[in-house]
């Protein structure tokens, strides 16, 4: 249909205003074509080439490929979680050299641990683990990959592959050097040849003396399998190279930061033991009422760090060393100790490219990197013995080093017993004046000190709360040593100068948790600072309470020495128990009688009610504290109760125990 509205005047005017429109549009598109055209330009393509280049970050995966490369054919791989690990594998991997051989250490979450089976493709090629045991029979972080590898990969065949384990435990525990153990075990099943026997590292004893002894047998079994002769060829191998810096970017030097430079100043979560959270210190505060004793309650602020807990965790903090200590380590050595230095490995395709974060000054690396507080390994007293003018300090070092039962009764009595340090010993060794470049490298790393969360995310989402005390003793050389990182905590006031105090830190795992049921009874065994996770449980079953939940019965079993001295939480426990969140106190003080009173004879003063908790109402067993003696104390306690009122013979009730701890029932966090 036509519209009557439009006239043939309106037509043609419509007609010019389209023919305007499309002249003014064409001129439009042609300027913004030109416009958008020109603005590329700047860009020029060939910028693009430089993501070629490989990220700084990536890494080979490939041992095998690197051995090749590097003509190894001994590999060093290591399961640590406070370096000891590390340290012996470093030194096994150094002793290969001494044979005609050539070795690396490795750590085997940087590696493909499914290129085992082809170790064969190498001449007279070794695989040496050096594994730590963490927690209740657990491998460490770094060793926890391969263990999931190794347990579900029952079709690998790793026939051809010759290795031997070394073992590092402590026989307080109950499951002593399980991973160990279990890897020894593991790949002979699996196909692969042991051709030394494993090694047991015992920390509750020495166990130095137990690695320099395993090491002196082993060796010789090395010569003999693979038919060669030690080269005679005892003078120190030097693994890194020192570089000075006269005039550097002081930006581009590390003050303390564990992983990325400037990570202390720039905090980019997530937050881990390479990335730790910088931690505010909100309170600090000493618990006990008197005594000679400093046992506090520290409070980390950790709003706005994503970082998230659980009950039973640990929370990792990385201390620095006394400054006092670092200080007369310079005016021993003569050394300025603000030089800024880089020790760089000698071996270029090593991963491991320096002993500690470089380029640093030596007062940062005693400071934050190296562990000068403990007695120094033999290694270390082996490898300083040749900058000793005295040739009977020269002996003797040699000897301390050595294998034989005088040399080991000498560092016993000389190094461990009477517990002298790196500065103890050039104090006491006055000829000795090694080169610091050379001690640095030699010294372990600094390591994190784990402390059980005395608090609970649901309560304090935003703080992380520790309970500690400080160490300090009389060595019998008449030094006062301090622990490091209880003397570093306990000056962390919470403001310092104006300033915020802060801790490095980050959040280590655990499996010490309730019972996912609260309405599961739990009874909580922990005198002394064993105090700290119970704290964070007590906190988490009011909140539970008070959310309206089924909350089972709470027993709470703590000691102390004095109730008007060291009795931990007395006010918080006791306003706990007024409102039936802890539905039993049981406190034991020790020394308040003629007659000591622990926890274990509260225990067996309860066995009834104890019996029926655990036996007829699913309860569940924490245990905290002393490993060496109240944790066997308690489980003692516990064989004799379930012995007497289960029925049971010693043998059944230990293993009704044992159960109960394979079921989850019972759990411990202990420390010797």
């Amino acid at each position: 249909l036509k519209s009557p509205e439009i006239t043939p005047v309106a037509q043609e005017a419509e007609a010019l205003f389209t023919n305007m429109d499309l002249l003014l549009f064409s001129l439009i598109i042609g300027i913004v074509i030109y416009w958008f055209m020109s603005r590329k330009k700047p860009e020029p393509i060939p910028e693009f080439k430089k993501i070629d280049t490989p990220a700084p970050t990536s890494r080979e995966t490939s041992f095998i490929e690197k051995m090749k490369k590097t003509g190894k054919n001994i590999i060093v791989f290591y399961g640590s979680q406070t370096g000891t690990a590390e340290e012996f594998s470093n030194r096994l991997s150094k002793d290969a050299q001494r044979y005609g051989m050539k070795g690396m250490a490795a750590d085997p979450e940087e590696y493909d641990m499914g290129e085992l089976s082809r170790l064969s493709e190498i001449n007279n090629s070794l695989a040496i683990f050096c594994m730590a045991t963490y927690g209740e029979g657990d491998p460490t972080d770094n060793a926890q990959d391969f263990y999931d590898w190794l347990q579900e990969n029952d079709d690998e065949d790793l026939t051809g592959l010759n290795y031997t384990v070394f073992s590092l435990g402590n026989k307080t525990y109950e499951h002593y050097n399980a991973m160990g153990k279990y890897v020894d075990k593991r790949l002979e099943e699996l196909g692969a040849k042991r051709i030394f026997d494993l090694g047991l590292g015992d920390d509750d004893g020495n166990l130095e003396e137990d690695f320099v002894s395993w090491r002196e047998q082993f060796w010789p079994a090395v010569c003999e399998h693979f038919g060669v002769e030690a080269l005679g060829d005892e003078s120190s191998i030097r693994q890194y190279e020192l570089k000075e810096f006269t005039d550097i970017n002081m930006n581009k030097v590390f003050t303390g930061e564990i992983g990325r430079l400037k990570s202390f100043e720039v905090q980019k979560p997530p937050f881990d033991s390479k990335n730790p959270f910088m931690a505010p210190v909100t309170v600090n505060r000493r618990l006990n009422k008197a005594g000679d004793r400093h046992l506090m309650h520290l409070e980390l602020d950790i709003t706005g760090s994503k970082i998230r807990y659980e009950s039973g965790d640990h929370v990792a903090v990385f201390p620095t060393n006394d400054s006092a200590l670092v200080n007369k380590l310079g005016q021993v050595l003569g050394v300025d100790l603000d030089l800024v230095i880089s020790l760089n490995n000698l071996d270029e395709e090593s991963n491991k490219k320096h002993p500690f974060p470089c380029p640093t000054t030596y007062r940062t690396a005693l400071t934050h990197y190296l562990d000068i507080s403990h007695p120094p390994r033999t290694n270390v007293l082996y490898e300083l013995a040749q900058y000793a003018s005295d040739p009977k300090d020269q002996e003797n070092m040699r000897k301390m080093a050595s294998s034989s039962p005088e040399g080991k009764a000498l560092y016993q009595s000389w190094v461990l017993e009477s517990c002298r340090n790196i500065l103890a010993i050039l104090e006491d060794m006055p000829s000795l004046k090694p080169p610091i470049d050379h001690l640095c490298e030699l010294l372990p790393r600094l390591q994190a000190r784990y402390y059980s969360i005395a608090s609970s995310s649901k309560v304090h989402p935003n703080s992380i709360h520790i309970c500690a005390v400080v160490v300090e003793y009389q060595t019998k050389t008449g030094r006062v040593n301090k622990g490091v990182a209880t003397n570093w905590l306990k000056n962390k006031l919470v403001t310092d100068n104006g300033h915020k105090a802060t801790v490095p830190m980050y959040i280590r795992k655990s499996q010490f948790r309730l019972p996912f049921k609260a309405s599961n009874p739990v009874i909580m065994i922990g005198p002394g600072t064993g105090i700290a996770p119970f704290m964070g449980f007590i906190q988490e079953r009011g909140w539970l309470k008070e959310q309206g939940k089924d909350v089972g019965e709470t027993v709470l079993y703590y000691g102390c020495r004095h109730k008007m001295e060291d009795y931990l939480y007395q006010e918080e426990l006791e306003e706990a128990e007024q409102k039936v969140v802890i539905t039993q106190l049981n406190v034991a003080f020790s020394r308040d009688q003629e007659h000591k009173v622990y926890v274990q004879h509260l225990l067996k003063n309860n066995k009834e009610n104890l019996w029926k908790l655990i036996h007829l109402e699913n309860a569940h067993i924490y245990v905290c504290g002393d490993a060496r003696n109240m944790a066997k104390d308690v489980q003692t306690a516990l064989h004799e109760i379930a012995e007497e009122l289960g029925d049971m013979t010693r043998t059944q009730a230990t293993d009704y125990i044992k159960k109960l701890m394979t079921k989850g029932r019972y759990s411990q966090d202990v420390w010797s």
